[in-house]
């Protein structure tokens, strides 16, 4: 099955595009669209080559002193995501169990590697790990965006974890993480 084009840079097609424009301008009266062309005939959206155009304002951030060497101790305790087994490092990410602005320490027993999908759900208490290692998925996860059956199908599952006791998250931490941000 193929579906129609229309070339945008004349007749119907550069009318339908320009009341899109038009209509998106409306909408975010903030982003700098250009309705003209490329040289291939499409639509260039954001053609401006100024910096402070295509990237705003510069701003000030304040680094996590630790951070990286938090990171390298995790991935070397962990090698794989404790949750899926995903070994490919650049979708993994080293996550703190009590948030380093919450006081969390870089240490490894407040440590999880996760694939970055379930990290940013642990974050946010989509889902945890119980004291007893075991990972859960909130019920607020479908009611609330009505999907996470890839989620809910590891409900229950046992984490993989690092040979080292020592290197295991401490409980204590695990229980904070399910009573503090765990959306139960």
């Amino acid at each position: 099955v193929t579906g129609k084009g229309y070339d945008l840079s004349r007749g119907e097609g550069r009318r339908i595009w320009q009341a899109c424009l038009e209509r998106a301008a409306l909408l975010s009266p903030q982003l700098p669209i250009v309705g003209d062309p490329d040289k291939k005939g499409q639509p260039s959206l954001f053609a401006s080559t100024d910096p402070a155009v295509r990237y705003g304002a510069d701003q000030t951030i304040r680094p996590r002193l630790g951070q990286g060497t938090f990171r390298f101790a995790v991935q070397r305790a962990y090698g794989k995501c404790a949750v899926t087994r995903e070994h490919s490092l650049p979708a993994l990410e080293a996550s703190h169990i009590v948030s380093y602005a919450s006081g969390g320490p870089h240490e490894l027993s407040n440590g999880l590697l996760l694939r970055a999908d379930i990290h940013r759900l642990f974050d946010r208490g989509y889902v945890t790990v119980t004291p007893d290692y075991r990972f859960r998925v909130s019920p607020r996860l479908e009611h609330e965006f009505h999907n996470g059956k890839v989620y809910y199908q590891l409900e229950e599952a046992r984490l993989w974890l690092p040979e080292r006791p020592e290197d295991r998250p401490a409980p204590e931490r695990l229980e904070r993480h399910n009573d503090e941000v765990f959306l139960a």
